[in-house]
């Protein structure tokens, strides 16, 4: 069975969200770079990644020869 959307989304409204306070920010923040400095920061970058960077780096270097 198929639904109809009644409402177009020019009048649909987002809602709005409550807003977080400073410590909560602060806290939340703290957290976060916690969980990630335990798991994504002390693994070593993927060979792909590395290629990419010194081609990147490499690509950079040419356009700064040419100015």
């Amino acid at each position: 069975m198929k639904q109809e959307v009644s409402a177009s989304r020019e009048t649909v409204q987002d809602p709005v969200l409550p807003a977080i306070c400073v410590e909560a920010q602060h806290r939340l923040g703290r957290t976060l770079r916690s969980l990630y400095e335990r798991t994504v920061d002390g693994q070593p970058i993927p060979l792909d990644q590395v290629d990419l960077l010194l081609r990147l780096r490499h690509r950079e270097r040419e356009m700064q020869r040419q100015r």
